[in-house]
C-alpha cells in the first residue's frame, strides 16, 4: 500500500515546525520530507536535518535538472522538495509529512491530488506578528518580511482543506493527529479495494 502525503502550511510563527515535530516523534509511520533551501542554518540547526543546506547556484542548477516535485522563493531564500525523495517515502507504505509554503503546498496538490492539505495559523493576525517578535529569532526587518508574506499566505486558506488554530499547543498537535488518522479511510479513485 502507498503511503498519503500530508502538507502543512502556516505562516512564520504558528507553530507548524513545533507541530510537525510532535507529529512525526508520535508516529512511526509519519516521515518528515526534508527540504533544500538556500538560507543561511540557524543556530542549532543542522545539515540534512532541518534542511539540505545549499549554495544558490547547486539549487539552480537541480531546478534545471528537474529534482523537485515543488519550489519557491519565499523570504528571499529558495526552498524545494525533492521528488526522489518524497517518492522514496510513499513506495515503502509511509505517509510523507511536508512542512512547506503555501506555494509549494499547491503544487503538490496538483502534482499529487489526493494530498492531504493542512493550514495552521494563529488565533488572529495580531497574535502572529507577537509571536515572530517574542521568538526572538530575527532582526525587525525579516519579521516585517515574514509578517508582510504571512498576510499574503492566508489569502490561500480556501484551498486549504482543513484549518487548525494554534491557540493551545497540545488541542492543534491533537486536532492535527486526528486529521492524519482519518485518511486512512479515504477513499481514493483508481485504488483497488477488494479482490
Amino acid at each position: 500500500m502507498i503511503g498519503n502525503i500530508i502538507v502543512i502550511s502556516a505562516p512564520s510563527g504558528a507553530g507548524k515546525t513545533t507541530i510537525c515535530d510532535a507529529i512525526v516523534k508520535s508516529d512511526k509511520n509519519i516521515v518528515r520530507s526534508v527540504s533544500y533551501t538556500t538560507r543561511f542554518p540557524r543556530s542549532g540547526e543542522k545539515n540534512s536535518r532541518e534542511y539540505f543546506f545549499v549554495q544558490e547556484t547547486e539549487f539552480k542548477q537541480m531546478i534545471k535538472e528537474k529534482k523537485f516535485v515543488e519550489y519557491a522563493k519565499v523570504h528571499n531564500n529558495y526552498y524545494g522538495t525533492s521528488t526522489e525523495l518524497v517518492d522514496k517515502i510513499l513506495n515503502f507504505g509511509k505517509n510523507v509529512l511536508l512542512e512547506i509554503d503555501v506555494q509549494g503546498g499547491l503544487k503538490i496538490k496538483k502534482q499529487y491530488p489526493h494530498a492531504c492539505m493542512i493550514f495552521v495559523m494563529t488565533k488572529s493576525i495580531n497574535v502572529l506578528k507577537k509571536r515572530l517578535i517574542l521568538r526572538n529569532k530575527d532582526c525587525m526587518e525579516t519579521i516585517n518580511v515574514r509578517f508582510n508574506n504571512a498576510k499574503k499566505e492566508i489569502q490561500y486558506l480556501k484551498k486549504y482543506e482543513y484549518l487548525v488554530v494554534n491557540d493551545n499547543l497540545e488541542k492543534a498537535i491533537d486536532s492535527v493527529k486526528t486529521i492524519i488518522k482519518s485518511l486512512k479511510y479515504k477513499i481514493l479513485k483508481n485504488q483497488k479495494y477488494f479482490d
